[in-house]
């Protein structure tokens, strides 16, 4: 008969050293975990499972912001809406790879890098998709078709290769050199995101020097300061780092991270939605929305490159040593 057993949890010293959480003592699931325990582990209380909820739930809130964006099937009143779609569709993406790999990363070592591979490439699928926003709606009049805005795109695409491929090679570090591991992660996604906001923080400037009251401009504060509280969330692993034991189901760093990266990006979508039709009149007049291929191309690129990296990344981990022994289960 079929068994719904819950799968059996373990503490950290019961898992190899790269499950290990910082802070997290118990709720950890068995390293070579089928599929089926991994979707089991779901409904059962597992220190991962806010993780796996706290970005899947999402994922259906931005579905929906999608759907109700998507321009009739005669597309003019789709005029100037690609980069906005692109993004969105971004937004639909990272909470998605990022729910799928906390569910099954525990079914295998070589199952973990390649679920979190596809994580990474994903959050920077997203960092393209912002600046394809970016790009398209939030530039300070003074740049727009400027060199700077010219090469805009271009330069977060490469960020996007970058990030991806600093950010999976991250994963082969992560148990002889955990320190450099986390900061190189850290760096693969800090970096993009500050380029991408370059256009933003000068408009921060400018309301400052001159004292604007926009509201758009409040919208843009909300998601940056989440984005500078997400980023410190995620280095510092707040609150369990002070109290090991105390938050391995509820309330630790990683679930606090991922609803901070959440709502960030909810006030980032008003953000860019309130800047895309108050300027929609202008923005056409100077012609520089991209088009429909311009937008798909760039995403295109993104996500092949992206899947390539995945692709040697995984095939290079055939090519790692056996694990050592403090890689084995303990008491095993």
């Amino acid at each position: 008969m079929l068994s719904l057993k819950l799968p059996r949890l373990l503490s950290s010293n019961q898992v190899p050293e790269g499950y290990q959480e910082q802070g997290i003592l118990f709720g950890y699931r068995h390293p070579r975990s089928s599929a089926t325990d991994c979707l089991l582990s779901v409904f059962q209380m597992t220190n991962e499972t806010l993780n796996i909820w706290t970005h899947f739930v999402p994922t259906w809130y931005f579905l929906w912001h999608l759907a109700g964006s998507l321009p009739p099937r005669d597309g003019r009143a789709g005029a100037g809406a690609w980069p906005f779609l692109a993004y969105l569709l971004s937004c639909c993406l990272y909470p998605f790879a990022s729910s799928c790999a906390h569910t099954f990363s525990t079914m295998s070592s070589r199952a973990r890098h390649i679920c979190y591979f596809f994580d990474y490439a994903a959050l920077s699928t997203y960092s393209l998709g912002s600046a394809l926003a970016y790009s398209a709606y939030i530039f300070p009049k003074e740049w727009v078709n400027s060199t700077f805005h010219y090469y805009y795109v271009p330069i977060a695409v490469f960020n996007t290769v970058v990030s991806t491929s600093l950010s999976c090679y991250s994963r082969f570090l992560e148990v002889e050199r955990s320190r450099f591991s986390k900061a190189s992660r850290t760096l693969a996604f800090v970096y993009p995101y500050l380029f991408d906001s370059i256009p933003l923080f000068y408009r921060f400037y400018l309301c400052a020097a001159e004292s604007c009251t926009e509201a758009v401009i409040r919208a843009h504060y909300k998601h940056t300061a989440l984005a500078f509280l997400t980023c410190f969330i995620f280095a510092s692993h707040l609150p369990e780092r002070l109290a090991p034991g105390h938050f391995d189901y509820i309330g630790h760093s990683h679930q606090v991270f991922h609803v901070c990266g959440i709502i960030g990006t909810h006030f980032q979508m008003e953000a860019i939605r309130m800047d895309m039709t108050e300027r929609h009149d202008w923005l056409l007049a100077t012609s520089m929305l991209p088009s429909a291929l311009q937008t798909l191309g760039s995403m295109g690129i993104c996500m092949a490159v992206s899947l390539t990296v995945i692709g040697l990344c995984s095939v290079s981990l055939s090519f790692m040593p056996e694990p050592s022994q403090r890689e084995k289960l303990h008491g095993h």
